[in-house]
Protein backbone atom coordinates (compact mmCIF):
# COMPACT_ATOMS: atom_id res chain seq x y z
CA UNK A 1 0.00 0.00 0.00
CA UNK A 2 1.21 3.45 -0.80
CA UNK A 3 0.71 6.31 1.63
CA UNK A 4 2.00 9.82 2.20
CA UNK A 5 3.25 10.99 5.60
CA UNK A 6 4.71 14.22 6.89
CA UNK A 7 8.03 14.14 8.74
CA UNK A 8 10.23 16.84 10.19
CA UNK A 9 13.18 17.59 7.89
CA UNK A 10 15.78 16.42 10.39
CA UNK A 11 14.04 13.05 10.86
CA UNK A 12 13.76 12.59 7.11
CA UNK A 13 17.50 13.17 6.76
CA UNK A 14 18.24 10.67 9.54
CA UNK A 15 16.01 8.11 7.84
CA UNK A 16 17.75 8.70 4.53
CA UNK A 17 21.22 8.27 6.07
CA UNK A 18 20.22 5.17 8.02
CA UNK A 19 18.59 3.57 4.98
CA UNK A 20 21.75 4.17 2.94
CA UNK A 21 23.94 2.65 5.69
CA UNK A 22 21.72 -0.42 5.91
CA UNK A 23 21.25 -0.60 2.15
CA UNK A 24 17.50 -0.42 2.47
CA UNK A 25 14.96 1.72 0.73
CA UNK A 26 13.31 4.46 2.77
CA UNK A 27 10.06 2.50 2.58
CA UNK A 28 11.83 -0.67 3.70
CA UNK A 29 13.42 1.07 6.67
CA UNK A 30 10.18 2.73 7.76
CA UNK A 31 8.26 -0.55 7.37
CA UNK A 32 10.88 -2.40 9.45
CA UNK A 33 10.79 0.27 12.16
CA UNK A 34 6.99 0.29 12.22
CA UNK A 35 6.82 -3.53 12.46
CA UNK A 36 9.28 -3.54 15.37
CA UNK A 37 7.41 -0.76 17.15
CA UNK A 38 4.05 -2.50 16.76
CA UNK A 39 5.54 -5.83 17.95
CA UNK A 40 7.06 -4.14 21.02
CA UNK A 41 3.70 -2.57 21.88
CA UNK A 42 2.01 -5.95 21.53
CA UNK A 43 4.56 -7.61 23.82
CA UNK A 44 3.99 -4.87 26.39
CA UNK A 45 0.22 -5.43 26.25
CA UNK A 46 0.75 -9.20 26.51
CA UNK A 47 2.97 -8.75 29.59
CA UNK A 48 0.34 -6.58 31.27
CA UNK A 49 -2.39 -9.10 30.47
CA UNK A 50 -0.25 -11.93 31.87
CA UNK A 51 0.43 -9.98 35.07
CA UNK A 52 -3.25 -9.12 35.49
CA UNK A 53 -4.17 -12.78 35.02
CA UNK A 54 -1.59 -13.88 37.59
CA UNK A 55 -2.85 -11.36 40.15
CA UNK A 56 -6.46 -12.38 39.49
CA UNK A 57 -5.70 -16.04 40.10
CA UNK A 58 -3.07 -15.80 42.84
CA UNK A 59 -3.80 -12.51 44.53
CA UNK A 60 -1.75 -9.36 44.84
CA UNK A 61 1.89 -9.97 45.82
CA UNK A 62 2.36 -9.34 49.53
CA UNK A 63 -1.35 -9.70 50.32
CA UNK A 64 -0.94 -12.96 52.25
CA UNK A 65 -1.13 -12.97 56.07
CA UNK A 66 2.59 -13.50 56.57
CA UNK A 67 3.47 -10.51 54.42
CA UNK A 68 0.91 -8.35 56.22
CA UNK A 69 2.37 -9.35 59.60
CA UNK A 70 5.88 -8.59 58.36
CA UNK A 71 4.77 -5.12 57.21
CA UNK A 72 3.16 -4.40 60.60
CA UNK A 73 6.32 -5.57 62.40
CA UNK A 74 8.57 -3.48 60.14
CA UNK A 75 6.42 -0.38 60.71
CA UNK A 76 6.54 -0.93 64.47
CA UNK A 77 10.33 -1.22 64.38
CA UNK A 78 10.63 1.97 62.32
CA UNK A 79 8.40 3.79 64.84
CA UNK A 80 10.58 2.49 67.67
CA UNK A 81 7.98 0.16 69.13
CA UNK A 82 9.42 -3.25 69.67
Amino acid sequence: MKTAISLPDDLFEEIEACARRLRLTRSGLIALAARRFVAAQQRRADATAAWNEAVASGGQPGADLGAAAMRRRAKAIVRGQR
